[in-house]
Protein backbone atom coordinates (compact mmCIF):
# COMPACT_ATOMS: atom_id res chain seq x y z
CA UNK A 1 0.00 0.00 0.00
CA UNK A 2 1.41 3.32 -1.21
CA UNK A 3 0.82 6.57 1.27
CA UNK A 4 1.43 10.08 -0.48
CA UNK A 5 2.17 13.06 1.77
CA UNK A 6 1.78 16.67 -0.51
CA UNK A 7 2.83 20.11 0.70
CA UNK A 8 2.78 23.88 -0.71
CA UNK A 9 5.74 25.12 0.16
CA UNK A 10 6.76 28.65 1.48
CA UNK A 11 9.61 28.28 3.78
CA UNK A 12 12.24 25.98 4.08
CA UNK A 13 11.34 25.31 7.69
CA UNK A 14 9.12 22.01 8.45
CA UNK A 15 7.01 24.40 10.93
CA UNK A 16 5.34 26.15 7.88
CA UNK A 17 4.57 23.28 5.56
CA UNK A 18 0.91 22.97 4.62
CA UNK A 19 0.03 19.49 4.55
CA UNK A 20 -2.54 18.48 1.47
CA UNK A 21 -3.80 14.76 1.94
CA UNK A 22 -6.31 15.03 -1.09
CA UNK A 23 -4.34 16.54 -3.53
CA UNK A 24 -0.92 16.35 -5.79
CA UNK A 25 -0.64 19.19 -7.09
CA UNK A 26 2.08 20.80 -5.16
CA UNK A 27 5.74 20.86 -5.71
CA UNK A 28 6.83 18.71 -3.60
CA UNK A 29 5.26 14.73 -3.44
CA UNK A 30 7.06 11.81 -1.02
CA UNK A 31 6.29 8.50 -1.77
CA UNK A 32 6.58 5.39 0.23
CA UNK A 33 6.83 2.55 -1.77
CA UNK A 34 8.35 -0.85 -1.14
CA UNK A 35 11.00 -0.57 -3.04
CA UNK A 36 14.47 1.36 -3.32
CA UNK A 37 15.86 0.51 0.42
CA UNK A 38 17.07 3.57 2.30
CA UNK A 39 19.64 3.64 5.45
CA UNK A 40 17.32 5.10 8.31
CA UNK A 41 19.84 6.25 10.36
CA UNK A 42 22.53 8.91 9.46
CA UNK A 43 24.21 8.44 5.80
CA UNK A 44 26.94 6.52 7.87
CA UNK A 45 25.06 3.44 8.91
CA UNK A 46 25.44 2.76 12.81
CA UNK A 47 27.80 -0.46 13.53
CA UNK A 48 26.37 -2.94 15.81
CA UNK A 49 29.31 -4.18 18.33
CA UNK A 50 28.69 -8.13 19.08
CA UNK A 51 30.26 -9.70 22.35
CA UNK A 52 30.86 -13.51 21.89
CA UNK A 53 34.17 -15.08 23.44
CA UNK A 54 35.49 -12.38 21.25
CA UNK A 55 34.46 -9.28 20.10
CA UNK A 56 33.21 -9.31 16.37
CA UNK A 57 32.52 -6.22 14.85
CA UNK A 58 29.11 -6.20 12.10
CA UNK A 59 27.22 -3.68 10.45
CA UNK A 60 23.62 -3.74 11.49
CA UNK A 61 21.49 -1.37 9.34
CA UNK A 62 17.76 -0.91 9.38
CA UNK A 63 15.75 -0.38 6.48
CA UNK A 64 12.55 1.35 5.13
CA UNK A 65 11.67 1.58 1.87
CA UNK A 66 11.53 5.42 0.15
CA UNK A 67 11.05 6.28 -3.31
CA UNK A 68 13.09 9.48 -4.36
CA UNK A 69 10.86 12.74 -3.69
CA UNK A 70 10.61 14.22 -7.71
CA UNK A 71 12.79 17.55 -7.11
CA UNK A 72 14.44 19.29 -4.47
CA UNK A 73 13.17 21.07 -1.77
CA UNK A 74 13.59 24.83 -3.33
CA UNK A 75 15.18 27.09 -0.44
CA UNK A 76 14.89 30.80 -0.38
CA UNK A 77 17.46 32.83 -1.46
CA UNK A 78 20.73 32.71 0.56
CA UNK A 79 19.82 29.50 2.37
CA UNK A 80 20.58 25.59 1.67
CA UNK A 81 18.59 23.14 0.31
CA UNK A 82 16.42 21.02 3.10
CA UNK A 83 16.98 17.20 3.14
CA UNK A 84 13.25 16.12 3.57
CA UNK A 85 14.15 12.42 3.11
CA UNK A 86 16.80 12.38 5.92
CA UNK A 87 13.78 14.48 7.99
CA UNK A 88 11.20 11.44 6.81
CA UNK A 89 14.17 8.75 7.86
CA UNK A 90 14.60 10.67 11.29
CA UNK A 91 11.08 10.48 12.22
CA UNK A 92 10.48 6.51 11.17
CA UNK A 93 13.95 5.73 13.45
CA UNK A 94 12.32 7.45 16.78
CA UNK A 95 8.75 6.42 15.89
CA UNK A 96 8.02 3.77 13.35
CA UNK A 97 6.29 4.38 10.18
CA UNK A 98 4.66 7.93 9.96
CA UNK A 99 1.21 8.19 10.41
CA UNK A 100 -0.67 11.28 8.34
CA UNK A 101 -2.07 12.35 11.40
CA UNK A 102 1.07 12.44 13.52
CA UNK A 103 3.02 13.73 11.49
CA UNK A 104 0.70 16.87 10.64
CA UNK A 105 0.28 16.74 14.56
CA UNK A 106 4.44 17.01 14.62
CA UNK A 107 4.69 19.91 11.95
CA UNK A 108 2.12 22.14 13.20
CA UNK A 109 3.22 21.98 16.94
CA UNK A 110 6.25 23.42 15.75
CA UNK A 111 4.09 26.70 15.65
CA UNK A 112 2.81 26.08 19.13
CA UNK A 113 4.41 27.01 22.58
CA UNK A 114 2.67 24.30 24.81
CA UNK A 115 4.08 20.81 25.05
CA UNK A 116 1.93 17.78 23.20
CA UNK A 117 2.22 15.72 26.54
CA UNK A 118 0.69 15.96 29.46
CA UNK A 119 2.97 16.53 32.42
CA UNK A 120 3.38 13.30 34.55
CA UNK A 121 3.45 13.65 38.05
CA UNK A 122 6.44 12.04 39.56
CA UNK A 123 6.48 9.31 42.15
CA UNK A 124 7.20 9.86 45.59
CA UNK A 125 11.12 9.41 45.73
CA UNK A 126 11.79 9.93 49.68
CA UNK A 127 12.43 6.04 49.69
CA UNK A 128 10.90 3.01 51.51
CA UNK A 129 12.34 0.84 53.98
CA UNK A 130 12.24 -2.75 53.34
CA UNK A 131 12.34 -5.00 57.00
CA UNK A 132 12.22 -8.84 56.08
CA UNK A 133 11.92 -10.80 59.16
CA UNK A 134 9.93 -7.57 60.86
CA UNK A 135 8.10 -10.04 63.63
CA UNK A 136 11.04 -11.48 64.95
CA UNK A 137 12.88 -10.46 67.57
CA UNK A 138 15.53 -7.97 65.94
CA UNK A 139 12.74 -7.32 63.04
CA UNK A 140 10.26 -5.83 65.01
CA UNK A 141 12.82 -3.39 67.25
CA UNK A 142 14.48 -2.48 63.79
CA UNK A 143 11.02 -1.56 62.63
CA UNK A 144 9.94 0.69 65.88
CA UNK A 145 13.09 2.49 65.73
CA UNK A 146 12.35 3.02 62.46
CA UNK A 147 9.18 4.16 62.74
CA UNK A 148 10.22 6.78 65.69
CA UNK A 149 12.71 7.96 63.28
CA UNK A 150 9.85 9.07 60.78
CA UNK A 151 10.73 6.17 58.28
CA UNK A 152 8.52 4.81 55.71
CA UNK A 153 8.31 1.10 56.60
CA UNK A 154 7.37 -2.45 54.20
CA UNK A 155 7.51 -4.94 55.84
CA UNK A 156 6.35 -8.56 55.57
CA UNK A 157 2.86 -9.93 56.45
CA UNK A 158 2.16 -10.99 59.74
CA UNK A 159 0.52 -10.26 62.91
CA UNK A 160 -1.23 -6.62 61.96
CA UNK A 161 -1.81 -6.51 65.96
CA UNK A 162 2.14 -7.11 66.58
CA UNK A 163 3.25 -3.82 64.33
CA UNK A 164 0.16 -1.82 64.37
CA UNK A 165 -1.88 0.11 61.31
CA UNK A 166 0.53 2.02 59.88
CA UNK A 167 2.74 -0.30 58.77
CA UNK A 168 2.42 -1.69 54.59
CA UNK A 169 2.33 -5.09 54.77
CA UNK A 170 3.90 -6.93 52.16
CA UNK A 171 2.87 -11.28 51.62
CA UNK A 172 6.06 -12.71 50.54
CA UNK A 173 8.26 -15.16 51.35
CA UNK A 174 12.08 -15.09 50.61
CA UNK A 175 12.41 -19.20 50.31
CA UNK A 176 9.64 -18.85 47.17
CA UNK A 177 10.78 -16.69 44.37
CA UNK A 178 7.63 -16.41 42.50
CA UNK A 179 6.07 -14.78 45.74
CA UNK A 180 8.99 -11.52 45.34
CA UNK A 181 6.86 -9.98 43.33
CA UNK A 182 9.04 -6.64 41.72
CA UNK A 183 6.13 -3.91 42.27
CA UNK A 184 6.92 -5.14 46.00
CA UNK A 185 10.10 -3.49 45.87
CA UNK A 186 9.95 -0.32 43.66
CA UNK A 187 11.23 2.89 45.67
CA UNK A 188 12.63 0.21 48.67
CA UNK A 189 15.54 2.12 48.98
CA UNK A 190 17.04 0.66 52.36
CA UNK A 191 16.68 -3.36 53.31
CA UNK A 192 17.20 -4.56 56.36
CA UNK A 193 17.28 -8.39 56.34
CA UNK A 194 16.51 -10.01 60.40
CA UNK A 195 15.27 -13.21 58.46
CA UNK A 196 16.95 -16.68 59.99
CA UNK A 197 15.91 -20.16 60.25
CA UNK A 198 13.85 -21.02 63.04
CA UNK A 199 15.41 -22.89 66.12
CA UNK A 200 13.21 -23.94 68.79
CA UNK A 201 13.09 -26.57 71.79
CA UNK A 202 12.49 -30.16 70.88
CA UNK A 203 10.13 -30.29 74.12
CA UNK A 204 7.93 -27.48 72.56
CA UNK A 205 7.75 -23.87 73.92
CA UNK A 206 5.51 -21.70 75.52
CA UNK A 207 3.25 -19.15 73.12
CA UNK A 208 5.94 -16.43 74.21
CA UNK A 209 9.05 -18.79 73.59
CA UNK A 210 9.87 -18.28 77.10
CA UNK A 211 12.69 -20.99 76.64
CA UNK A 212 13.60 -19.67 73.19
CA UNK A 213 14.27 -16.38 74.32
CA UNK A 214 16.49 -17.61 76.96
CA UNK A 215 19.30 -19.24 74.38
CA UNK A 216 19.55 -22.48 73.19
CA UNK A 217 22.75 -23.19 75.78
CA UNK A 218 19.41 -24.12 78.12
CA UNK A 219 17.70 -26.86 75.82
CA UNK A 220 17.82 -29.26 73.51
CA UNK A 221 16.91 -27.71 69.92
CA UNK A 222 16.11 -28.24 66.36
CA UNK A 223 15.21 -26.43 63.14
CA UNK A 224 11.68 -25.67 62.97
CA UNK A 225 10.23 -25.07 59.55
CA UNK A 226 12.10 -24.24 56.69
CA UNK A 227 15.71 -25.52 56.20
CA UNK A 228 18.58 -23.47 57.00
CA UNK A 229 19.77 -24.28 53.36
CA UNK A 230 16.39 -22.77 51.96
CA UNK A 231 15.99 -19.61 54.56
CA UNK A 232 19.80 -18.63 54.75
CA UNK A 233 20.50 -19.55 51.29
CA UNK A 234 18.17 -19.87 48.93
CA UNK A 235 16.33 -17.40 50.64
CA UNK A 236 19.30 -15.02 50.62
CA UNK A 237 19.51 -15.25 46.74
CA UNK A 238 16.01 -14.68 46.39
CA UNK A 239 15.69 -11.38 47.96
CA UNK A 240 19.08 -10.40 47.17
CA UNK A 241 18.02 -10.72 43.46
CA UNK A 242 14.58 -9.19 44.12
CA UNK A 243 15.95 -5.78 45.42
CA UNK A 244 19.75 -5.56 44.42
CA UNK A 245 17.79 -3.33 40.73
CA UNK A 246 15.86 -1.21 43.58
CA UNK A 247 18.79 0.11 46.65
CA UNK A 248 21.18 0.22 43.40
CA UNK A 249 25.12 -1.06 43.47
CA UNK A 250 28.34 -0.13 44.76
CA UNK A 251 30.12 0.49 41.42
CA UNK A 252 26.75 2.30 40.12
CA UNK A 253 24.64 1.01 37.13
CA UNK A 254 25.91 0.35 33.31
CA UNK A 255 23.65 2.23 30.88
CA UNK A 256 26.17 1.71 27.90
CA UNK A 257 29.41 0.76 27.63
CA UNK A 258 31.63 -2.12 28.27
CA UNK A 259 31.59 -4.04 31.75
CA UNK A 260 32.88 -7.44 32.36
CA UNK A 261 34.29 -8.68 28.55
CA UNK A 262 30.45 -7.47 27.33
CA UNK A 263 29.50 -4.43 26.01
CA UNK A 264 26.04 -2.75 26.15
CA UNK A 265 24.69 -1.13 23.75
CA UNK A 266 21.57 1.27 23.60
CA UNK A 267 19.44 2.16 20.55
CA UNK A 268 20.83 5.45 19.08
CA UNK A 269 19.83 7.64 16.40
CA UNK A 270 20.66 10.64 14.89
CA UNK A 271 18.07 13.70 15.84
CA UNK A 272 19.89 16.75 13.69
CA UNK A 273 18.57 20.37 13.04
CA UNK A 274 17.01 18.20 10.12
CA UNK A 275 13.45 18.51 12.04
CA UNK A 276 13.72 22.18 11.61
CA UNK A 277 14.65 23.24 8.51
CA UNK A 278 18.68 22.78 9.23
CA UNK A 279 20.99 20.70 7.62
CA UNK A 280 23.57 19.93 10.57
CA UNK A 281 24.27 16.31 10.06
CA UNK A 282 25.41 13.64 12.65
CA UNK A 283 26.30 9.98 13.49
CA UNK A 284 27.12 7.38 16.23
CA UNK A 285 29.52 4.80 15.88
CA UNK A 286 31.36 1.83 17.91
CA UNK A 287 34.60 1.95 17.36
CA UNK A 288 36.14 -1.70 18.76
CA UNK A 289 39.06 -0.28 20.00
CA UNK A 290 38.97 3.51 20.41
CA UNK A 291 38.57 3.92 24.36
CA UNK A 292 40.64 5.15 26.77
CA UNK A 293 42.40 1.46 26.97
CA UNK A 294 42.14 -0.06 23.41
CA UNK A 295 38.41 -1.76 24.57
CA UNK A 296 35.56 -0.28 22.78
CA UNK A 297 34.00 3.41 22.43
CA UNK A 298 31.22 5.14 20.90
CA UNK A 299 31.74 7.75 19.11
CA UNK A 300 29.69 10.97 17.87
CA UNK A 301 30.60 12.55 15.37
CA UNK A 302 28.97 15.22 12.55
CA UNK A 303 29.13 18.37 11.41
CA UNK A 304 27.30 21.76 12.30
CA UNK A 305 26.13 24.25 10.71
CA UNK A 306 23.81 27.17 11.46
CA UNK A 307 22.42 27.80 7.41
CA UNK A 308 18.68 27.78 7.75
CA UNK A 309 18.83 28.89 11.08
CA UNK A 310 20.15 25.57 12.50
CA UNK A 311 22.56 25.24 14.67
CA UNK A 312 22.04 21.35 16.68
CA UNK A 313 23.23 17.67 16.00
CA UNK A 314 22.16 15.50 18.58
CA UNK A 315 22.13 11.65 18.76
CA UNK A 316 19.17 10.44 20.86
CA UNK A 317 18.28 6.75 21.85
CA UNK A 318 14.96 5.02 20.37
CA UNK A 319 12.34 4.68 23.87
CA UNK A 320 13.70 1.93 26.04
CA UNK A 321 11.50 -1.01 26.31
CA UNK A 322 11.49 -1.14 29.75
CA UNK A 323 11.73 2.23 31.83
CA UNK A 324 15.08 2.76 33.48
CA UNK A 325 14.59 2.87 36.86
CA UNK A 326 17.57 5.32 38.75
CA UNK A 327 16.06 6.00 42.12
CA UNK A 328 18.88 4.04 43.89
CA UNK A 329 21.69 6.27 42.61
CA UNK A 330 22.41 10.20 42.41
CA UNK A 331 23.25 11.14 39.02
CA UNK A 332 25.05 10.11 35.76
CA UNK A 333 28.52 9.81 35.19
CA UNK A 334 29.78 10.06 31.30
CA UNK A 335 33.06 8.75 30.39
CA UNK A 336 34.49 10.84 26.95
CA UNK A 337 37.44 12.34 25.21
CA UNK A 338 36.77 15.59 25.53
CA UNK A 339 37.56 18.15 22.56
CA UNK A 340 37.26 21.30 24.91
CA UNK A 341 33.37 21.92 23.52
CA UNK A 342 30.03 22.39 25.44
CA UNK A 343 27.60 19.67 24.88
CA UNK A 344 24.48 18.99 26.50
CA UNK A 345 23.26 16.11 27.96
CA UNK A 346 19.28 15.73 27.66
CA UNK A 347 17.09 12.46 29.83
CA UNK A 348 13.45 11.92 29.18
CA UNK A 349 10.82 10.77 31.35
CA UNK A 350 7.98 10.95 28.83
CA UNK A 351 7.54 8.14 26.04
CA UNK A 352 6.10 10.93 24.08
CA UNK A 353 8.48 12.43 20.95
CA UNK A 354 8.15 16.15 21.84
CA UNK A 355 7.99 16.89 25.43
CA UNK A 356 9.95 18.57 28.39
CA UNK A 357 14.01 17.23 28.87
CA UNK A 358 15.68 17.14 31.67
CA UNK A 359 18.80 18.60 30.58
CA UNK A 360 22.25 19.59 32.05
CA UNK A 361 24.76 21.22 30.26
CA UNK A 362 28.76 20.22 30.36
CA UNK A 363 32.33 21.90 29.83
CA UNK A 364 35.11 19.12 27.97
CA UNK A 365 38.62 19.23 28.11
CA UNK A 366 41.12 17.88 26.07
CA UNK A 367 41.57 14.46 26.63
CA UNK A 368 40.03 11.68 28.58
CA UNK A 369 37.74 12.66 31.63
CA UNK A 370 34.56 11.51 33.85
CA UNK A 371 32.13 14.05 33.73
CA UNK A 372 29.26 13.53 36.84
CA UNK A 373 26.11 15.16 36.41
CA UNK A 374 23.54 14.98 39.13
CA UNK A 375 20.09 14.50 38.81
CA UNK A 376 19.79 17.63 40.60
CA UNK A 377 21.17 19.76 37.98
CA UNK A 378 19.03 18.61 35.38
CA UNK A 379 16.97 21.83 33.99
CA UNK A 380 13.30 20.79 32.48
CA UNK A 381 13.81 22.15 29.27
CA UNK A 382 11.43 22.13 26.42
CA UNK A 383 12.14 23.64 23.22
CA UNK A 384 14.94 25.50 24.45
CA UNK A 385 13.19 27.32 27.07
CA UNK A 386 12.83 26.34 30.52
CA UNK A 387 9.98 25.06 31.94
CA UNK A 388 9.28 26.83 35.52
CA UNK A 389 5.87 24.21 36.29
CA UNK A 390 7.37 20.80 34.97
CA UNK A 391 6.54 17.76 37.11
CA UNK A 392 9.71 16.86 39.32
CA UNK A 393 12.30 14.72 37.62
CA UNK A 394 11.59 10.98 38.23
CA UNK A 395 14.87 9.19 38.00
CA UNK A 396 12.83 5.75 38.13
CA UNK A 397 11.28 6.12 34.99
CA UNK A 398 14.07 6.96 32.91
CA UNK A 399 13.03 6.69 29.04
CA UNK A 400 15.56 7.84 26.79
CA UNK A 401 18.65 9.76 26.89
CA UNK A 402 19.88 12.09 24.31
CA UNK A 403 23.29 13.89 23.73
CA UNK A 404 23.50 17.37 21.96
CA UNK A 405 26.36 19.81 20.38
CA UNK A 406 24.32 22.78 19.60
CA UNK A 407 24.73 26.76 19.02
CA UNK A 408 22.36 27.30 21.70
CA UNK A 409 22.00 27.06 25.51
CA UNK A 410 18.62 27.95 27.27
CA UNK A 411 16.09 31.12 27.15
CA UNK A 412 18.26 33.10 24.14
CA UNK A 413 21.77 32.21 25.37
CA UNK A 414 24.02 31.15 23.60
CA UNK A 415 26.73 28.45 23.84
CA UNK A 416 29.82 30.15 24.56
CA UNK A 417 32.60 27.21 22.73
CA UNK A 418 30.31 26.52 19.96
CA UNK A 419 31.95 26.93 16.05
CA UNK A 420 30.74 25.98 13.27
CA UNK A 421 32.11 22.82 11.14
CA UNK A 422 32.57 19.20 12.26
CA UNK A 423 33.22 17.75 15.84
CA UNK A 424 34.05 14.52 17.43
CA UNK A 425 33.22 12.88 20.73
CA UNK A 426 33.96 9.18 21.93
CA UNK A 427 31.96 8.37 24.51
CA UNK A 428 33.33 5.16 26.38
CA UNK A 429 30.33 4.73 28.95
CA UNK A 430 27.32 6.46 30.71
CA UNK A 431 26.85 5.20 34.07
CA UNK A 432 24.37 5.81 37.38
CA UNK A 433 26.58 6.78 40.17
CA UNK A 434 25.99 6.69 43.90
CA UNK A 435 27.51 9.76 45.88
CA UNK A 436 30.00 9.43 48.03
CA UNK A 437 30.13 8.79 51.11
CA UNK A 438 28.54 5.84 50.10
CA UNK A 439 26.38 4.16 53.11
CA UNK A 440 24.89 0.50 53.34
CA UNK A 441 21.50 -0.03 51.72
CA UNK A 442 21.32 -3.59 52.79
CA UNK A 443 21.99 -4.66 56.39
CA UNK A 444 22.19 -8.34 57.51
CA UNK A 445 21.97 -9.72 60.82
CA UNK A 446 23.73 -12.75 60.74
CA UNK A 447 25.85 -14.73 63.44
CA UNK A 448 29.00 -14.72 65.17
CA UNK A 449 30.79 -18.01 64.82
CA UNK A 450 29.43 -18.84 61.36
CA UNK A 451 33.07 -19.55 59.62
CA UNK A 452 34.05 -21.90 63.00
CA UNK A 453 32.75 -25.21 62.69
CA UNK A 454 34.87 -26.18 59.96
CA UNK A 455 38.40 -24.04 61.12
CA UNK A 456 40.75 -26.68 61.84
CA UNK A 457 42.68 -26.75 65.51
CA UNK A 458 39.65 -25.17 67.21
CA UNK A 459 38.42 -26.50 70.33
CA UNK A 460 34.63 -27.06 69.56
CA UNK A 461 33.82 -28.29 73.28
CA UNK A 462 34.62 -24.64 74.02
CA UNK A 463 32.60 -23.28 71.63
CA UNK A 464 28.72 -21.71 71.39
CA UNK A 465 25.82 -24.71 71.41
CA UNK A 466 25.31 -23.42 67.98
CA UNK A 467 29.16 -23.90 66.38
CA UNK A 468 28.94 -27.59 68.26
CA UNK A 469 25.56 -28.31 66.75
CA UNK A 470 25.90 -26.94 63.51
CA UNK A 471 25.65 -30.91 61.77
CA UNK A 472 22.74 -31.62 64.31
CA UNK A 473 20.72 -28.21 63.23
CA UNK A 474 21.22 -28.80 59.28
CA UNK A 475 24.40 -27.04 59.26
CA UNK A 476 22.87 -24.13 59.81
CA UNK A 477 26.22 -21.75 59.99
CA UNK A 478 27.47 -23.50 57.12
CA UNK A 479 24.74 -21.70 55.35
CA UNK A 480 24.63 -18.72 57.23
CA UNK A 481 28.12 -18.25 55.97
CA UNK A 482 27.27 -19.00 52.38
CA UNK A 483 24.10 -16.22 52.32
CA UNK A 484 26.90 -13.89 53.81
CA UNK A 485 28.77 -14.11 50.91
CA UNK A 486 25.90 -13.74 48.77
CA UNK A 487 25.46 -10.38 49.82
CA UNK A 488 29.53 -9.83 49.93
CA UNK A 489 29.27 -10.41 45.76
CA UNK A 490 25.94 -9.00 45.27
CA UNK A 491 27.36 -5.85 44.30
CA UNK A 492 25.19 -4.01 46.94
CA UNK A 493 26.35 -1.57 49.61
CA UNK A 494 25.94 -3.46 52.51
CA UNK A 495 26.78 -4.13 56.39
CA UNK A 496 27.02 -7.65 58.02
CA UNK A 497 26.12 -7.52 61.87
CA UNK A 498 27.32 -10.76 63.68
CA UNK A 499 25.78 -10.54 67.31
CA UNK A 500 26.74 -12.95 69.79
CA UNK A 501 23.95 -14.80 71.89
CA UNK A 502 20.54 -12.49 71.81
CA UNK A 503 18.88 -11.92 74.70
CA UNK A 504 15.69 -10.31 75.66
CA UNK A 505 18.01 -7.73 77.88
CA UNK A 506 17.78 -4.19 77.68
CA UNK A 507 19.99 -2.10 75.69
CA UNK A 508 22.46 0.11 77.16
CA UNK A 509 25.70 -2.12 78.20
CA UNK A 510 28.75 -1.40 77.21
CA UNK A 511 29.82 -2.88 74.27
CA UNK A 512 32.51 -4.87 72.26
CA UNK A 513 33.07 -4.65 68.60
CA UNK A 514 35.24 -7.22 66.79
CA UNK A 515 36.43 -8.88 63.58
CA UNK A 516 37.42 -12.03 62.67
CA UNK A 517 34.79 -14.41 63.88
CA UNK A 518 36.52 -15.32 67.47
CA UNK A 519 34.83 -13.82 70.19
CA UNK A 520 31.58 -15.29 72.35
CA UNK A 521 29.29 -13.70 75.03
CA UNK A 522 25.90 -12.77 74.51
CA UNK A 523 24.20 -9.10 73.50
CA UNK A 524 20.76 -7.78 73.98
CA UNK A 525 18.48 -7.69 70.90
CA UNK A 526 16.94 -4.25 71.39
CA UNK A 527 21.18 -3.25 70.97
CA UNK A 528 21.57 -5.22 68.15
CA UNK A 529 18.56 -3.73 66.41
CA UNK A 530 20.06 -0.02 67.12
CA UNK A 531 22.99 -1.04 65.73
CA UNK A 532 21.91 -2.29 62.93
CA UNK A 533 19.30 1.17 62.04
CA UNK A 534 22.98 3.18 62.81
CA UNK A 535 25.11 1.30 60.04
CA UNK A 536 22.80 1.72 57.28
CA UNK A 537 23.27 6.21 58.43
CA UNK A 538 27.40 5.17 58.77
CA UNK A 539 30.01 5.46 55.96
CA UNK A 540 31.88 3.30 58.68
CA UNK A 541 30.22 0.61 58.27
CA UNK A 542 29.86 0.30 54.95
CA UNK A 543 30.98 -3.33 53.40
CA UNK A 544 32.18 -4.28 57.20
CA UNK A 545 31.63 -7.47 58.74
CA UNK A 546 31.68 -7.79 62.53
CA UNK A 547 30.89 -9.33 65.43
CA UNK A 548 29.56 -7.41 68.51
CA UNK A 549 28.98 -8.71 72.25
CA UNK A 550 28.15 -6.76 75.68
CA UNK A 551 31.14 -6.32 78.08
CA UNK A 552 28.48 -8.40 80.80
CA UNK A 553 29.66 -11.92 81.32
CA UNK A 554 26.77 -14.42 81.23
CA UNK A 555 26.57 -15.18 85.12
CA UNK A 556 24.99 -11.95 85.30
CA UNK A 557 21.87 -10.54 84.06
CA UNK A 558 21.80 -6.67 82.76
CA UNK A 559 19.14 -3.76 84.09
CA UNK A 560 18.88 -0.42 83.61
CA UNK A 561 17.30 1.77 86.09
CA UNK A 562 14.82 4.02 84.73
CA UNK A 563 15.76 6.83 86.72
CA UNK A 564 19.24 6.45 85.59
CA UNK A 565 19.40 5.17 81.86
CA UNK A 566 22.56 4.90 80.40
CA UNK A 567 23.86 7.43 78.06
CA UNK A 568 22.84 7.15 74.39
CA UNK A 569 26.04 5.34 72.20
CA UNK A 570 27.67 6.96 69.23
CA UNK A 571 28.08 4.21 67.37
CA UNK A 572 30.15 5.60 64.87
CA UNK A 573 33.01 5.73 67.37
CA UNK A 574 32.65 1.56 66.90
CA UNK A 575 32.54 1.64 63.25
CA UNK A 576 35.15 3.73 63.01
CA UNK A 577 37.89 0.36 64.06
CA UNK A 578 36.39 -1.60 60.93
CA UNK A 579 38.88 -2.84 58.48
CA UNK A 580 37.94 -3.84 55.14
CA UNK A 581 38.10 -7.92 53.74
CA UNK A 582 38.29 -9.45 57.20
CA UNK A 583 35.10 -11.98 58.05
CA UNK A 584 36.99 -15.08 59.77
CA UNK A 585 37.04 -17.02 56.41
CA UNK A 586 41.10 -16.14 56.34
CA UNK A 587 41.58 -18.76 58.76
CA UNK A 588 39.90 -21.37 56.20
CA UNK A 589 41.85 -20.23 53.54
CA UNK A 590 44.94 -20.67 54.89
CA UNK A 591 44.07 -23.95 55.89
CA UNK A 592 41.45 -25.25 53.59
CA UNK A 593 39.35 -28.29 55.09
CA UNK A 594 38.70 -31.60 52.81
CA UNK A 595 35.29 -31.67 51.63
Amino acid sequence: MECCYSFKQSSPYPSSFILNLQGSSSSIVGKLSRHSPCLLSSPLSKPFLQINDRLQYQKKSTFFTWKTYRGPVVAETGRQGWDFGRFIKTLYFFNGPPSPAKFFELLVGRLSSQSSSEPKSAMDSSGIVLVVGATGGVGKRIVDILRKKGQQVRNEEKARKMLGSDIDLIVGDITKESTLVPEYFKGVKKVFNAASVIVGPKEGDTPERAKYSQGIKFFEPEIKGDSPEMVEYVGMENLINAVKGSVGLRGGKLLFGCEDNSFKDLPWGALDDVVMGGVSESNFQIDTNGGENGGPTGIFRGVVSTANNGGFTSIRTRNFSTPEDLSAYDGLELCLKGDGRRYKLIVRTSSDWDTVGYTASFDTVEGWQSIRLPFSSLRPIFRARTVSDAPPFDQSNIVSLQLMFSKFEYDGKLNPTFVEGPFQLPLSSIRAYINDPITPRFVHVSSAGVTRPDRPGLDLSKQPPAVRLNKELGFILTFKLKGEDLIRESGMPYAIVRPCALTEEPAGADLIFDQGDNITGKISREEVARICVAAAESPYACDKTFEVKSVIPFSEPFTVDPENPPPEKDYNEYFKTLKDGITGKEYLERSPVPV
